[in-house]
């Protein structure tokens, strides 16, 4: 029945996934276009620093570990790019930096000569599981990559490298997340990826989510489908065409083995991960969505639970005591008001009915069953599939939690048949062959699970992948060591605060909110301290951050979902502040990104958005709703939708409020939520508003950004208007193909526009006419939030797989028309303090310090430009360098020339100069001017 729902559904909506879903040869061009923007970007000289933090790492996809030498291994992070260590995980090094794309599902490499093949697109699909370009390969170790086909596979599974035949690759694809297509099933190639073959393949709904290789036979092969499909609203991750498959020929062609042999079959099957120990025995780990029995017990008291107020009567309910009302309404944390007697009367006069003591309950973000699934269970083969067995009895509960879809892999240890790890929330382990489990998690692993290296010669020696990182044990799980030393955290949210030294702020994937000072130094000298720069300040998955201007020990943030607190960092004192609907009203949706906003015309009022916009007045201790649905109205699913996404009130009004849905809806508000309309009608229709942004410019001005990535259209779409949004006009057709997920104004410069997207930065000097790409040690990353500290004026970026990056716009602030006119124009040059540490080392073992002064300047051309450096009118030092069209740097160590000391000891024959401890004549105490041809700029040495 479901798959024929889902082929009528799908012949309804053909035209329209063919019209959304971006094709791969349009994602191929447009990063073949970007390569090109960044050799000629006019900000290709302005470097950005990753700023951490290191401590809390991000989602690992898979690693891989040279057998003749466990210190050597690859780490493929599922956003984050490949890591090298040849040092057991004491450092790494980046080496996809140079490739198109971040985004990993799988790795595999041929220790025997090197090559690197990287399955792009990762394999878990969830929320943030971005869309890959195919299969890349390196025979280099990483200096260089090839694209060597699979484009539209989007999310590849598993990599399978013939021990004996490094030109016979076996791919698992696992296709499309939000859309049908055909390239997915198993991909051979017996050409080093040449040519590909597809020898599996079941339908435009199915791919390939495992695939395991009997370690003693390379034809012998087992893989797993999955049939799932993802859409904004809902995750359906099991089907009938869900199975386990078998190849005897090295995976040329494939046999169903899973009909028929005591392995679940129907529509229940979810994610199934497999575990060879040899030809005839395998291990297999299965999502089992199908529900469990009722449980038909007797409750163990006669407490009023959510369930009985489902079916009650009015006139039962009032029959209740008021003691037993009363217990139901405290221990479940009614609100004060909300008591037997008024309660009772509010059904009395049919405001309120006894099923809303259960509504008001429940989140209107999950699909509630009236039963659990069985989730993870393990089965066993020893007969090559002939037949399968559930190895235990009872239901492994918490392994998987309610998204087994996100986890599903399993491993056995080759010296020992019936030791087997399963991972899912904690990574649980079987010495009786999946009889029984324990967890072998702990205090210093992180949770949820994807991916384990068992070592083959040696029982006990795991390598753990998981969403805060990498763990290491030697000891079977007993005791495990942190190897967190890579900065891809997956931020979702990125804010500074207004200090001297402000503080920087974000929100991770599964991994909190963080904070430090934004010149923390990263580096692993807080090992010696025991203080790392970066605290956390709150768990769960970390979301937005607003911190009060007036006092910065006041912070609002939150996790999943709207779960904000309010919480003074000084204190340490929290309180929570999500709105609550009122008895008898539906439950708010929020988002897994709640937006929140605190104004700049009040620091005591503070917004929140559900479906509904939300406004504190006293700091989120009280909260009015100030607007109706703002959405299309939610759909039917298992994913929280029909939700505001994004707030902004403009500077020069309060109540002038813009709001942005995950359903494409732009409403306004002029007086403060009395009336809203709604100004997104003649935009795209149903996308993803990831910013709709007041102008702090001009009170008309409007930004909004919307992303089709939760249809696989990944369309740049970026959009101004000039009239309160009345009329749009499309400033995004310049930006590489890319979903697009933030939008920022300068703080200073009208002109000037950043655009983070699913594959970079951009930014543009004349509001969107034009786009650079802004990408100097920046990698082709998921940029999800942008914010600039005016008073340092530094830009901070919020990627979603490499942490943070901090670069200082302060001189790219400046430029205009005028300047890109000039031949050469030189940017305000900060001063410095002289030292007596220049040219000196504290330590024979150390090299001297060295000072530098960054000199900015701006050169309408590619050219050699000379930069003089003059105190009054004596010329103390010269820098000739190649400059590139655009913004350029030129690096001075503050000290003399030949020439320039013998001008200045002729124009100032009292002077006394002296060598440094290095040798080096610097300059002294004074001001100074760096002249070119066209421009000059003073900075002083104090």
């Amino acid at each position: 029945m479901k798959s024929i729902f889902k082929l009528l559904l799908l012949c309804f909506s053909a035209s329209i996934v063919a019209q959304n879903t971006t094709e791969a040869n349009v994602v191929q061009k447009s990063l073949d276009k970007k390569i090109e923007m960044m050799k000629t970007s006019l900000v290709k000289n302005v470097k950005f620093t990753n700023i951490g933090p290191t401590v809390m790492s991000g989602r690992v996809s898979d690693v891989s570990v040279n057998p003749k030498n466990s210190t050597e291994f690859y780490v493929g992070y599922a956003s984050g790019g490949l890591w090298y260590t040849n040092n057991n995980g004491t450092t790494f090094t980046p080496v996809l930096d140079n490739s198109p794309t971040q985004n990993i599902g799988d790795i595999a490499v041929d220790w025997n000569n090197g090559t690197i093949w990287v399955g792009t697109g990762e394999k878990n699909s969830s929320r943030s599981s971005y869309a890959g370009i195919g299969m890349l390969k390196s025979t280099d170790k990483g200096k260089t990559w090839q694209n060597v086909g699979l484009l539209d596979s989007h999310h590849i599974s598993r990599i399978l490298i013939n021990p004996e035949n490094s030109n016979e690759v076996i791919v698992g694809v696992i296709g499309h997340l939000y859309s049908p297509n055909e390239e997915r099933g198993i991909f051979k190639t017996v050409d080093g990826g040449k040519t590909w073959t597809k020898s599996l393949f079941i339908n435009n709904d199915t791919g390939v989510i495992d695939v395991a290789v009997a370690p003693e036979n390379f034809n012998v092969m087992y893989a797993a489908s999955w049939e799932r499909e993802r859409k904004a609203w809902n995750f359906d991750g099991d089907g009938s065409n869900s199975a386990i498959y078998k190849s005897t020929d090295a995976g040329s062609s494939w046999t169903k083995i899973s009909d028929k042999s005591g392995f679940p079959t129907g529509n229940g099957v979810g994610r199934i991960g497999l575990a060879v120990f040899n030809e005839n025995t395998v291990y297999a780990l299965h999502d089992s969505q199908f529900r469990r029995k009722k449980d038909t017990s007797k409750k163990p008291s006669d407490e009023l639970t959510k369930e009985d107020f489902k079916t009650m009567s009015s006139a039962a309910f009032l029959e209740l005591s008021d003691k037993k009302l009363n217990t139901y309404l405290k221990n479940n944390g009614f609100q004060e008001k909300y008591r037997a007697q008024n309660v009772k009367q509010m059904v009395r006069v049919g405001s309120v009915k006894p099923i809303d003591l259960a509504k008001y309950l429940e989140d209107a973000n999950s699909m509630l069953f009236d039963t659990q699934v069985i989730g993870a269970e393990v089965f066993k083969t020893t007969n090559g599939g002939k037949s399968w067995k559930k190895t235990h009895d009872n239901f492994l509960d918490g392994v998987y939690s309610s998204y087994g879809y996100y986890f599903g892999e399993i491993r056995v240890d080759l010296q020992d048949e019936n030791g087997i790890y399963v991972l899912g929330v904690p990574i649980i382990k079987s010495k009786d062959g999946g009889k029984t489990f324990t967890s072998i998690s702990k205090e210093n692993v992180h949770s949820d699970h994807q991916a384990l290296w068992v070592n083959p010669k040696k029982s006990g020696h795991i390598l753990n992948g998981n969403d805060g990182g990498l763990n290491l044990s030697y000891d079977d799980g007993e005791n495990w060591i942190k190897l967190n030393d890579p900065a891809v955290g997956q931020f979702y949210s990125v804010y500074a605060d207004n200090q001297k030294n402000y503080k920087v702020y974000g929100g991770l994937q599964d991994n909190g909110v963080w904070v430090a000072s934004n010149n923390a130094r990263i580096n692993k000298g807080w090992q010696q301290s025991g203080q790392n720069p970066y605290k956390s300040i709150m768990g769960g998955d970390g979301m937005q951050v607003q911190v009060d201007d007036r006092n910065p020990n006041i912070v609002y943030t939150g996790y999943q979902f709207g779960n904000y607190s309010r919480i003074d960092t000084e204190t340490g004192r929290s309180k929570y502040i999500q709105p609550k609907h009122t008895l008898g009203e539906n439950p708010y949706r929020f988002n897994w990104q709640t937006p929140i906003h605190l104004s700049k015309h009040n620091q005591d009022i503070l917004y929140l958005g559900g479906n509904k916009l939300h406004r504190s007045l006293d700091q989120g201790n009280n909260w009015e709703t100030i607007s109706g649905d703002l959405t299309t109205g939610g759909k039917k699913g298992n994913v929280a939708y029909g939700t505001l996404t994004s707030i902004s009130e403009s500077p020069f009004q309060f109540g002038l409020l813009y709001v942005g849905s995950d359903d494409g809806y732009i409403n306004v508000t002029k007086n403060g939520g009395g009336s809203w309309a709604r100004i997104s009608n003649n935009l795209p229709q149903n996308l993803w508003v990831t910013r709709v942004i007041a102008s702090k410019f001009k009170k008309e001005r409007v930004y909004a950004t919307l992303n089709g990535y939760r249809s696989d259209d990944f369309t740049p779409y970026v959009f101004v208007s000039e009239n309160y949004g009345q009329t749009w006009t499309n400033i995004g057709n310049a930006i590489p193909t890319s979903s697009v997920n933030v939008i920022k104004e300068d703080s200073s410069n009208e002109n000037i526009l950043y655009v983070g997207t699913d594959n970079g930065l951009y930014i543009s000097f004349d509001r969107g006419n034009s786009w650079e790409a802004f990408a100097n040690n920046l990698p082709n990353v998921a940029v999800h939030d942008l914010v600039i500290q005016p008073t340092a004026k530094h830009l901070i970026v919020g990627t979603h797989g490499r942490s943070l990056y901090k670069a200082d716009v302060s001189a790219l602030q400046n430029i205009d028309k005028s300047v890109m006119s000039a031949a050469t124009h030189i940017f305000d040059v900060k001063s410095v303090r002289k030292s007596g540490s220049w040219g000196r080392s504290w330590s024979m073992w150390r090299d001297a310090f060295t000072p530098e002064i960054t000199i900015p300047f701006y050169s309408n051309s590619d050219k050699k430009v000379t930069l003089d450096i003059y105190t009054n009118d004596i010329k103390v030092n010269t820098i000739v360098l190649d400059a590139t069209k655009g913004y350029n740097e030129a690096i001075f160590d503050v000290s003399f020339s030949k020439k320039g000391k013998k001008a200045y000891e002729k124009a100032n024959k009292k002077s006394s100069l002296k060598a440094a401890k290095n040798g080096v004549i610097y300059l002294p105490k004074g001001k100074y001017t760096v002249k070119s041809a066209t421009s000059k700029s003073e900075f002083e040495i104090k």
